[in-house]
């Protein structure tokens, strides 16, 4: 079973940002960055607003179903396309889809779900 692992936390923009700042002076003292794949909150509201249940069966049916189009997913999830279209680009931008371009025809977008599970992990 595929197992996608993304680091998802809780920090505040501050602490981002500091974090940023110290990687660009390690880079420029020649030192090596190690890369971090991760998505962080603001808040325990902002992730629970980021991964809905909604989004969440998204992420299920483009994994069970394999729909070819957003306008399949959206039959599939009996809901509008605006709200689907709207989920997806989320859902894309925090990495946890991938759109595939269709290289003919009609310009459409694949959703993709590669993994079976999403780990989360959060320190106490």
């Amino acid at each position: 079973m595929k197992v996608k692992r993304v680091k998802i936390g809780i920090r505040s923009a501050k602490d981002v940002l500091d974090d940023f700042v110290a990687a660009g002076e390690a880079i420029e003292r020649g030192e090596e960055v190690k890369r971090e794949k991760a998505i962080y909150f603001e808040s325990i509201e902002g992730f629970r607003k980021a991964l809905t249940p909604k989004r969440l069966e998204l992420l299920h049916l483009i994994r069970e179903k394999q729909p070819g189009s957003i306008q399949e997913l959206t039959r599939l999830s009996k809901r509008n396309i605006k709200s689907v279209a709207t989920d997806i680009t989320l859902l894309e931008e925090l990495g946890l889809i991938d759109m595939k371009r269709k290289k003919e025809g009609r310009r459409e977008s694949i959703p993709v779900v590669n993994y079976n599970k999403i780990n989360l992990e959060i320190a106490v």
